[in-house]
């Protein structure tokens, strides 16, 4: 099958196929013509490529997924350390998010949002602390 298919049926656009391609990810044959010439295990990997991405997982972790998946002798304890490493990070960027929302949450209690110049927000983010007049 052509990149074009390829990319209708995996749901990725044709420039992210060619970036897998030329990073190394994906090997995909030649028609006689030159082009690309995608198979059916072309396509399975693209969809595992798709949805690891969609799962949060980098590049290089894809790679290294997609080489366990592609190894019928792997150990599930490897795929498992891969996604518990990534599960560990998604907490860490949600505690993150989370304190991040609350001190947002904070600032725009705090701030009048009224005709006054003073504004805690913007105190903030120049680090300058407020002075308020007695």
């Amino acid at each position: 099958m052509n990149i074009g298919d390829a990319s209708l049926r995996s749901g990725l656009p044709a420039k992210t196929i060619r970036y897998y391609e030329e990073i190394g990810l994906l090997k995909p044959g030649r028609a006689d013509n030159g082009y690309r010439d995608y198979s059916i295990k072309d396509l399975h990997g693209l969809r595992f490529l798709q949805r690891g991405r969609s799962l949060g997982f980098s590049v290089e972790e894809c790679r290294q997924l997609l080489s366990l998946y592609n190894d019928k002798a792997r150990e599930s304890a490897e795929v498992k350390a891969i996604a518990q490493a990534k599960l560990v990070e998604v907490d860490r960027k949600i505690a993150e998010l989370v304190g991040l929302r609350g001190a947002l949450y904070h600032l725009v209690q705090n701030c009048h949002g009224d005709e006054r110049p003073d504004c805690p927000i913007i105190d903030e983010l120049s680090g300058e602390p407020s002075f308020q007049s007695s």
